[in-house]
């Protein structure tokens, strides 16, 4: 079984200086761009049988170009939304800073964010989704994720069974891609955070023919 992880493209988010998590913000221009891009390679590359995604519009937008350039089933779970960090969704970063600052040594892994969950806790939702997916779907050969970089971070962790106390962070950029592949109980890292595609230029394909991506 194989696990094709994606990251959403640019959102507008990112251009804000905002704290996003939750706050449900759209992708850019340049991130439909880069969604294409993505769609475009991993169709000829590393198509997948199924598409698994957060219904936040960041990810499902990036999902849907998928779905439109492989044509397979796309199936939203909440469990892949990114972390939920309540009372800060949509805030910029000076005004978060001064309402609601880090206590001295950082919030402690098990105490949520005012509306929001606890670092544990959202590492125990990746942990669930993980076992979800691979239990509920290894019927498929590859299977496509497309979530956020934290969540995508924590879910990392889980396929590697890292600690719940591990201070790895995992970075994902915009639609970046990660392959990881589940064999006879053997867990193998195939690429992380591919971004290649970003490097080609969409090229219109001639009529009913399958479409393709030439470098720049």
């Amino acid at each position: 079984m194989e696990l094709l992880i994606i990251r959403h493209g640019q959102s507008e988010a990112d251009l804000l200086g905002v704290h996003e998590g939750r706050a449900d913000f759209s992708l850019t221009e340049l991130g439909e761009k880069q969604a294409k891009k993505m769609a475009a390679f991993v169709a000829t590359q590393f198509p997948p049988d199924i598409i698994l995604s957060s219904p936040l519009k960041r990810a499902k937008s990036t999902a849907l170009t998928l779905q439109e350039e492989v044509g397979c089933v796309l199936i939203e779970d909440k469990d892949l939304m990114e972390f939920n960090n309540g009372v800060l969704a949509g805030l910029s970063r000076e005004v978060a800073a001064i309402k609601y600052p880090l206590p001295p040594n950082g919030r402690p892994a098990h105490i949520p964010i005012e509306n929001g969950e606890s670092e544990l806790e959202f590492r125990f939702r990746a942990e669930r989704i993980f076992h979800k997916i691979t239990n509920e779907y290894q019927e498929y050969k590859r299977v496509a994720i497309v979530s956020h970089g934290g969540l995508i971070s924590q879910f990392l962790k889980a396929f590697l069974q890292q600690s719940n106390t591990s201070n790895f962070v995992y970075a994902t950029g915009d639609t970046g891609i990660h392959l990881l592949e589940i064999k006879e109980n053997v867990r193998v890292i195939r690429f992380l955070n591919n971004q290649a595609h970003l490097s080609y230029e969409l090229v219109a394909p001639p009529t009913d023919t399958i479409p393709s991506i030439q470098k720049q």
